[in-house]
């Protein structure tokens, strides 16, 4: 049954991306927002937006209740989380379930099962996906951990079971450092997750970050290939592009990661993350259940709007194109334009005096500023997504550099400087990254 009204869950960029989905497809869109995004240019476009406006700024985006709340009031048939505050939190995808309110993405307990890394690991591990060595079940101890670490080989890492985003993640080279890295990561999970649980896998050294963009709708899964993430900081990506892999390669791991997908029933967009070694090999790193923020690079490279395709998948359609339906064309980069300083990528917020982004052929950027936005500091620092594209690898970056020349921001500090930088550096031209490209080329800071 298609939808004819959707609560946009969500502000900035991803918001105004999902109203221009809505729309395309003749839904009504409508928003929540707090105080500091009453002006904003998505609840300015809704056709009807609901204040929810709590002092923290974050609890606006965050209060379950009052998010339904919202939805039953304004006669909603969906929820469209995007990414972020409530995107991957399977109470609140119960809560909606319970209200017979459809929430765009996978059912509650497969975002409990993708949630927890360790079960999500041994769910992909007997679905055929890669995967590092590592602990099956919850490190509580120093002599667990010490003992495993001593099977496996160091380096090792300790991972959160639950959350994301990198947060307390330790990389532990010997046995006298398992003490304190151990509490550490322990105390960081449960600060930031409310679950102390973690685990230990081999650290590959020297990998790359590669992910797949998969499309599920409960029972059957495709790929739309690969996306390359390794220019990071602080395990968040900077720059993404796409494609990166041989045909081979891309089919073989494609092939696998609808495989995983099937095998939890999931329905909705999907993201598979990969680390690769020096070798080739692939190793399983998670699975995100939502739209991610750099969908939009396998946007330009196939030509589908993977946002309508989420939409359509939620209101029960079956897929609506195959595997073979899906043609790779051209490269396309983006780079993450935060607003952030160079230096230590501490936030910036402030208000934009000018605002000017680059368009013509090949480009594409995704924003919600404008002249006179006011940058919040409560809130992500993402200000706009650039994209270029190209028939191929050199086109795309020679395109990026001059919409980078072209992008014209005062008033917060922000990271076009460092990206213009790596556009002229020489392993990234050569295509010699790994994630540890930004602390192994720290003069591109500035």
């Amino acid at each position: 049954m298609a939808f004819k009204r959707v609560l946009i869950a969500n502000r900035g960029e991803i918001a105004l991306r999902i109203l221009r989905a809505l729309r395309d497809m003749g839904i009504e869109v409508a928003i929540i927002h707090g105080r500091e995004d009453r002006l904003s240019l998505p609840v300015r476009m809704a056709d009807v937006a609901y204040p929810i406006m709590r002092s923290n700024p974050l609890d606006s985006y965050l209060d379950i209740e009052a998010v339904i709340q919202a939805a039953k009031e304004l006669n909603c048939d969906a929820v469209h989380p995007g990414y972020g505050f409530l995107a991957e939190n399977a109470h609140f995808v119960k809560r909606l379930e319970e209200e017979g309110i459809t929430f765009i993405g996978p059912a509650s307990h497969v975002i409990t099962l993708l949630g927890d890394k360790i079960e999500a690991r041994a769910a992909m591990e007997a679905a055929g996906l890669p995967t590092a060595k590592g602990s099956s079940e919850p490190i509580s101890t120093v002599a667990v951990a010490s003992k495993l670490a001593d099977e496996i080989g160091y380096p090792v890492i300790i991972k959160a079971a639950a959350g994301g985003g990198g947060i307390g993640m330790q990389i532990v080279h010997g046995e006298d450092e398992f003490g304190s890295a151990l509490k550490l990561c322990q105390s960081r999970a449960k600060s930031a997750f409310g679950d102390d649980r973690v685990f230990v896998e081999k650290y590959i050294e020297g990998a790359q970050h590669v992910e797949f963009q998969v499309l599920g709708d409960g029972k059957t899964a495709i790929h739309f290939g690969e996306r390359f993430c390794s220019i990071q900081r602080r395990h968040q990506k900077l720059v993404e592009e796409g494609p990166w892999l041989d045909e081979e390669t891309r089919a073989k791991i494609g092939a696998l990661v609808c495989s995983g997908a099937e095998s939890v029933g999931y329905k909705g967009l999907a993201t598979f993350e990969f680390l690769r070694d020096k070798n080739g090999d692939f190793y399983f790193l998670e699975v995100n259940p939502r739209v991610q923020v750099e969908h939009t690079v396998t946007e330009l490279i196939t030509g589908y709007n993977l946002v309508e395709l989420g939409i359509r998948v939620a209101q029960g359609e079956s897929l609506p194109l195959t595997q073979e339906d899906v043609v790779i064309r051209g490269h396309a980069i983006q780079c993450r334009l935060n607003a952030e300083d160079t230096t230590n990528f501490i936030p910036s917020p402030g208000r934009l005096w000018e605002c000017h982004f680059p368009s013509g052929f090949g480009i594409r950027c995704d924003t919600h500023a404008h002249p006179g936005y006011e940058m919040s500091g409560c809130f992500d620092s993402l200000l706009a997504k650039l994209l270029a594209w190209g028939p191929d690898r050199e086109s795309a970056i020679r395109r990026m550099r001059t919409a980078l020349d072209e992008t014209i921001i005062t008033g917060v500090e922000h990271l076009i400087p460092l990206h213009r930088r790596i556009m002229d550096e020489e392993d990234f031209l050569a295509g010699d990254i790994t994630i540890a490209y930004i602390e192994e080329h720290d003069h591109l800071l500035g």
